[in-house]
């Protein structure tokens, strides 16, 4: 796991600010590193995007996107850490869309499933799909770890 005032330090000295993009962790990714002191400089802003009209309407993932895969996706993943980097200052963005659970879970979509995904400005976006276990706590709280190795792994 990615120790936040580590990653913060490291973001410091390269210049770098954070956008996170959140669902179904609700914020967590943002709570655990702006709990360090002097983050501000770091961490530009966060955006909690759990239903899909803030996901259309504060990070501009197309509708039709949402319609045809589901906000649970690869594709809307990759559209909200992309989106999160266009509606923001920041150089780096991470974004997390998942079903913690207990309910929620389709076909091919169990409890558990996160997509995550993590932009850097100029650069690629990388996603990727995990499935955590646990209850809804867990889930939440393994998405959000997550989130903060992969904006770690995006600044080497």
């Amino acid at each position: 796991m990615s120790e936040p005032a580590a990653l913060l330090e490291r973001y410091r000295q390269a210049s770098l600010r954070i956008v996170t993009a959140e669902s179904c962790t609700g914020g967590m990714v943002a709570a655990r590193l702006t709990e360090i002191a002097g983050s501000s400089d770091v961490v530009e802003r966060g955006f909690v995007t759990y239903s899909n009209e803030a996901k259309t309407e504060m990070l501009g993932v197309p509708s039709a996107l949402l319609s045809q895969y589901g906000a649970i996706s690869a594709q809307v993943a990759r559209s909200m850490a992309e989106g999160a980097l266009s509606h923001a200052r920041a150089d780096v963005a991470v974004a997390i869309t998942g079903i913690a659970g207990p309910g929620g879970a389709t076909a091919g979509k169990p409890v558990g499933l996160v997509y995550l995904a993590v932009a850097r400005r100029g650069g690629e976006t990388k996603v990727e799909r995990q499935h955590f276990s646990g209850d809804r706590k867990e889930v939440r709280e393994a998405a959000a770890s997550r989130a903060l190795e992969l904006l770690d792994a995006a600044i080497e």
